[in-house]
């Protein structure tokens, strides 16, 4: 599997939500509404949820193991830093 797009989204009010990402998976495959999330230990992403009847939130699609979601992970991260970047520099 191959993310062959990232799209950022930057959120522009203050919180701790910074971002909603869509990616693409070989070309064939799309994901939206992947957040990007400021933690106490830094930025990490959460994948796309809905709010179940007993008032928990459950991933609509998530990575099976933990090496893919560290790779869509990453991949975001890394989109998202070039994104903040020319946010800022537009807005100077």
């Amino acid at each position: 599997m191959q993310i062959t797009d990232v799209r950022v989204r930057k959120v522009s009010k203050e919180g701790k939500m910074k971002a909603v990402v869509s990616i693409t998976m070989d070309n064939e495959f799309v994901v939206h509404d992947i957040k990007v999330i400021e933690g106490e230990k830094g930025l990490f992403i959460a994948m796309p949820s809905r709010k179940a009847g007993d008032g928990e939130y459950r991933d609509i699609a998530h990575p099976i193991n933990s090496e893919t979601r560290d790779k869509i992970q990453k991949i975001i991260l890394e989109s998202y830093e070039v994104a903040a970047e020319e946010y800022e520099e537009k807005a100077e």
